[in-house]
């Protein structure tokens, strides 16, 4: 068995450079941008109000002052005036500032007559005027990788790119294996089990930015899962999901050598997720999960998602982790990585406003119903000692 982080590595080896493609801004939410996107003008193009007022001289703003109103600018239209000594523009938010004018004075602190107006006591410090380009520049960029989020497009949008250079999505061809399954809405047989890992992986995929496709269970027999790798022919990534252990029936590792297979490990020293494998099969990186719920779901978490990420382009890191106090003492880890299903405690932060994390008492790795109760998972490194109440522990969000 190797180690959660040298498999980790294993599997990021296999990402490949991202293919790229130029989509309309329009469906550029989530994706992974792949080439820069270029400012064509600044932001804002002119010098803009920042308030509803009046556009005065400099020279003018002080109390008392009495001033001449001779025209009105909005946004969208300039007033086509210059405020001269003595006068004023009524102006609106977003509105171009008027030639002459040194700044806005707002319209609360300002009394009108007709077209006069009279400047208060209280007059604050502020221009009130945005500067041209203060927001960005022409010629500014937003580099990649990074995934766009609805932020972004109103940056891009507003720096006048109607599409932009993404990273193609990779395909990613899920093969549940196995006699016992059935698929959901199949009447399964007394011996027989409905088939659920797919459905959660492949929506896990597609949320990282990937097109993922269930192809049919293949069965404990060498002609169907060579059947159902045929079918994923045009993946970028191969998920097989149970038939990577030792057993007699577990054919993954036998049937992909015969084709081809490279295999970079087979075994990770943690749990839940031990029976993981992983290589290259004709050009296809390949991951073989475990078949228990709770394995296959956790090895998504830790090693599919990174080489997703790392497949459109992002940097190839392992999943994020935050920092959580254990809401109850935990006994001494074994030799192998343990990632302990849990629940965050929002309404119970511990010591330095970390949040608190309570481990669930069963652990099994075939328990889906507690999975999907938990919000966290706490990572136990090999070896961890007994840890107290309070133990700061990384933990990983689901």
């Amino acid at each position: 068995m190797i180690s959660v982080e040298a498999a980790l590595a294993a599997v990021l080896d296999l990402a490949g450079r991202p293919g790229q493609e130029t989509v309309p801004l329009r469906a550029a939410a989530g994706r992974v941008l792949a080439a820069p996107v270029v400012a064509r003008r600044d932001q804002p193009p002119f010098a803009a109000s920042a308030m509803d007022g009046y556009a005065i001289r400099a020279e003018d703003h002080r109390p008392g002052a009495q001033l001449d109103v001779t025209a009105t600018a909005a946004a969208g239209r300039g007033a086509g005036a210059v405020v001269a000594p003595g006068t004023a523009v009524r102006i609106f938010t977003g509105a171009p500032v008027p030639p002459g004018a040194g700044r806005v004075v707002l319209q609360e602190d300002v009394s009108r007559d007709g077209d006069r107006i009279t400047l208060g006591p209280r007059l604050e410090a502020a221009d009130h005027i945005r500067p041209a380009g203060t927001d960005f520049r022409a010629g500014d960029r937003l580099d990649p990788p990074r995934r766009l989020s609805p932020r972004d497009l109103a940056l891009i949008a507003a720096m006048g790119a109607e599409s932009v250079t993404v990273a193609r999505r990779p395909v990613v061809a899920f093969i549940a294996t196995g006699d016992e399954l059935v698929m959901p809405g199949e009447t399964p047989r007394p011996d027989q089990i409905v088939s659920s890992n797919p459905f959660a992986l492949a929506a896990m995929a597609e949320a990282e930015g990937a097109e993922a496709r269930i192809l049919p269970i293949a069965r404990d027999r060498p002609e169907s899962l060579r059947f159902a790798l045929g079918l994923a022919a045009g993946a970028d990534l191969v998920v097989t999901i149970g038939g990577a252990s030792v057993g007699d029936h577990d054919l993954v590792a036998k049937v992909a050598g015969e084709a081809g297979l490279a295999v970079a490990f087979h075994r990770v020293a943690m749990r839940p997720g031990k029976p993981l494998m992983a290589g290259r099969l004709a050009g296809q990186a390949m991951l073989g999960l475990p078949g228990n719920p709770v394995s296959s779901i956790v090895c998504g978490h830790l090693f599919m998602l990174p080489l997703l990420r790392a497949m459109q382009g992002l940097p190839k890191a392992p999943a994020p982790t935050f920092r959580a106090a254990l809401a109850e003492a935990v006994a001494a880890n074994g030799p192998r990585a343990h990632y302990m299903r849990a629940r965050i405690e929002p309404d119970a932060p511990a010591a330095g406003g970390l949040p608190a994390v309570r481990p669930f008492a069963a652990q099994d790795s075939s328990l889906l119903r507690l999975l999907s109760e938990a919000d966290a998972l706490i990572v136990r490194p090999p070896g961890d000692p007994a840890r107290a109440a309070g133990h700061v522990a990384d933990c990983i969000a689901l």
